[in-house]
C-alpha cells in the first residue's frame, strides 16, 4: 500500500508532500483509516539511560516537529518517538523551497531551519496525545537568539519540556540555524553542557524526576572533533549521544538533481559516516556514554551494522520516507 502512496506523494512538491501526509495521519490516527498504517511488531525491550524501550528503533526528530502524529507513529510498531526540534518561539523557518529529494541515491536535502510552532503548542500537542510510550523532545534555539544568549534558550525549553519528555535531545548539529555547530567544540560545548546538567538537577528535584538528556551531534567533526566532543559529554555525565544530523557533504550525490542545494544531506548515503561516528565514540567513551544511531538506516541489516558499531538504538528518518511503514517493522523483528 505504501509504494502506492509514495508514488503520489513523489509526484508533488517534497514539503507540500511532507505537510499533507502529517494532516493526514494526524486526522485519522484515532479512525478506521488507521488501519493502513497500523502494524504490530514484536516486543523485544531494551533498556537505555534508564529507560526501557518496547524495542530498540525509534522515529528521529525533524519528521514530527510539532508533535501533531504522535499517536499514528505509535500506530506503526516505533519502540519509541522524537518530535521536534522545537524553540521557545514559534518561527517560521528558512524560505521555501528548502526541502528536496535525490531519488536515484534515496537521499533528501533540507534547509527547513528548525520552523516549528514553539514549545508552548507542541506541549498542548503532546498532552492531546493518547501515548503511553518513550518520547523523546528534541529542542533548539531560534534563529535570531544571538550566540551569547542560546543558553538561555536551550534551558527555557528545557523546563518547559522536563515534566512531559521520557527524554531531552539537545540539537547543537543542525546546519541550517546560523552558529548552531559552534556549540560542538571548546567553551562553547562546555559552558552549554554546564548549565544543562546544572538545570537538569534542579528540574529532577523539582518534579521528583530525572529526565535523561542526549546530546546529538554532527556527521562532520574530525576524528579529533568527535573524540573531544565524546570527552565532554562524558566529563559532564550527558545520559547519551545520538550520532548523527545530516551532512554538508556532497560527495556521494555530485552531479545529480539537486545535489548543489543548501542544507544538510540524509539518508543512505550517509550511512557510512555516521557510522563510523559511532564507532569513534564507542572505542572512546568504553561504555560511558549510550549511543543512539541515526544515519542511512534503510535496512535490518544497516541497523544491525549500527548495533555492531557500538549503538544501543537506532532512529530512522530519510529510510521510512522511501520505504515506509514496513522498514520498522523489517528492522525490529530482525534486531
Amino acid at each position: 500500500m505504501y509504494s502506492l502512496a509514495r508514488k503520489w506523494l513523489f509526484s508533488k512538491d517534497a514539503e507540500q508532500s511532507h505537510d499533507l501526509t502529517l494532516k493526514l495521519l494526524k486526522r485519522f490516527a484515532h479512525t478506521p483509516l488507521a488501519l493502513a498504517w497500523r502494524q504490530q511488531v514484536a516486543h523485544k525491550p531494551v533498556t537505555v539511560m534508564g529507560i526501557e524501550f518496547p524495542n530498540a528503533v525509534g522515529l528521529a526528530a525533524g519528521l514530527d516537529k510539532n508533535a501533531e502524529c504522535i499517536d499514528a507513529f505509535a500506530q506503526m510498531g516505533f519502540g519509541f518517538i522524537e518530535v521536534g526540534t522545537v524553540t521557545p518561539r514559534p518561527q517560521p523557518g528558512n524560505p521555501k523551497p528548502r526541502l528536496f529529494r535525490i531519488v536515484e541515491k534515496e537521499a533528501i536535502i533540507n534547509r527547513m531551519g528548525f520552523n516549528n510552532l514553539g514549545v508552548d503548542y507542541l506541549i498542548e500537542q503532546v498532552k492531546k496525545s493518547r501515548f503511553k510510550g518513550v518520547l523523546g523532545i528534541n529542542i533548539g534555539k531560534n534563529k535570531d537568539t544571538p550566540e551569547a544568549e542560546a543558553v538561555q534558550d536551550y534551558i527555557h525549553c528545557m523546563q518547559k519540556v522536563y515534566p512531559y519528555a521520557a527524554y531531552i535531545t539537545v540539537n547543537i548539529s543542525s546546519p541550517n540555524t546560523p552558529g548552531l555547530r559552534e556549540f560542538q567544540h571548546g567553551s562553547a560545548l562546555h559552558e552549554l553542557l554546564s548549565a544543562l546538567k546544572a538545570e537538569q538537577a534542579s528540574l529532577a528535584e523539582h518534579h521528583n524526576r530525572y529526565v535523561p538528556i542526549a546530546v546529538k551531534i554532527a556527521p562532520d567533526l574530525t576524528q579529533e572533533g568527535i573524540q573531544a566532543i565524546t570527552d565532554a559529554l562524558v566529563a559532564h555525565q550527558m545520559d547519551a549521544v545520538i550520532a548523527t544530523n545530516t551532512t554538508l557533504s556532497r560527495d556521494a550525490v555530485a552531479g545529480l538533481p539537486h545535489a548543489e542545494e543548501a542544507g544538510g544531506l540524509s539518508g543512505k548515503v550517509l550511512f557510512e559516516a555516521s557510522t563510523n561516528v559511532v564507532k569513534t565514540i564507542a572505542e572512546r567513551a568504553q561504555g560511558k556514554l549510550p549511543i543512539i544511531a541515526v544515519g542511512g538506516i534503510d535496512s535490518a541489516e544497516a541497523a544491525q551494522a549500527k548495533l555492531a558499531a557500538g549503538a544501543s538504538l537506532v532512529q530512522i528518518y530519510t529510510g521510512f520516507i522511501y520505504h515506509g511503514p514496513k522498514l520498522v517493522r523489517n528492522v525490529v523483528n530482525a534486531l
